[in-house]
């Protein structure tokens, strides 16, 4: 058989990343050209385990596996015997191993690596998503949003973008200055991811002077005056009476985390659709 048709086959219940990395880790160790590794994923059935052997043994690849399920790893080693097809078990040997270890039987559920990645770089996008798009930053792809955030200056809207996102959701918040228009986008995209935070004007004061003492600034002029901040609210609130479809949250006294759960309930019940099969 010519050098240059080897093929090593590998078949996984999950993506095959796992064993595919591991074979050209190995594979840096050989001066080789023209082997080709060809991955079957999602591979649960012992007809299609036949089907792949089948195909080996006439092309006289090597196949190589990594499956969670005992009855589907004796299935490969038999069909491996009977078909002469050479194969390396790369999970079965730890998972035994493992299984002696810690004394438990492993939870042998297919593609569980993949599916703990994937959740683990969701949230690392929706969070560097959400830092880009603070404090009103890029409102021309605010569409690109799962929740919106909008209210005044120290309402917790940064926070709260923050911890949804570690949670895995793209938000973006929108800061309202009063006599300043917010940016047109936030009234064309999807009106049902907004929400609306308020607060208790004398808290708000508090939140603010707090602030100013912190940066070494007098704790004067507008923006920690009682009367100047209950005209901010005022405009705040006469915002959120225009655009009744936005749900509104009080975050006077709450938690974060309790203002956090109540948005996401909020999203999930308006956008059914995309958002109501996650708890």
């Amino acid at each position: 058989m010519n050098e240059n048709a080897l093929n090593i086959y590998v078949i996984s219940d999950g993506t095959g990343e796992t064993a595919d990395q591991m074979i050209k880790a190995a594979l840096l160790q050989y001066v080789r050209q023209g082997l080709k590794i060809v991955r079957f994923k999602n591979i649960r059935t012992e007809m299609q385990v036949r089907s792949i052997f089948e195909e080996a043994h006439s092309i006289k690849a090597m196949v190589v596996y990594t499956v969670v399920s005992d009855n589907l790893r004796k299935f490969i080693d038999s069909t491996s015997q009977q078909t002469g097809v050479p194969t390396v078990d790369l999970l079965g040997p730890l998972l035994e191993k493992l299984s002696r270890y810690l004394t438990r039987n492993p939870e042998t559920q297919p593609g569980l690596f993949h599916e703990v990645n994937e959740n683990y770089f969701k949230r690392i996008e929706a969070i560097e998503f959400t830092v880009k798009h603070d404090d009103g930053k890029y409102a021309d792809s605010l569409d690109k949003a799962d929740i919106v955030l909008v209210g005044l200056s120290r309402t917790s809207k940064t926070p709260l973008s923050v911890y949804l996102s570690y949670k895995g959701w793209k938000v973006a918040n929108v800061p309202l200055v009063k006599d300043i228009p917010p940016p047109s986008e936030l009234f064309i995209t999807d009106q049902r991811k907004i929400v609306g935070l308020l607060i208790d004007p004398e808290t708000l004061v508090k939140i603010r002077r707090e602030r100013l003492v912190r940066l070494g600034e007098h704790p004067s002029g507008d923006y920690a005056n009682l009367n100047h901040v209950i005209a901010e609210i005022e405009y705040c609130k006469d915002i959120f009476r225009k655009n009744r479809r936005w749900p509104v949250f009080d975050i006077t006294g709450k938690a974060l985390e309790e203002t956090a759960s109540e948005v996401e309930k909020v999203i999930k019940s308006a956008m059914p659709e995309k958002w109501g099969h996650i708890n």
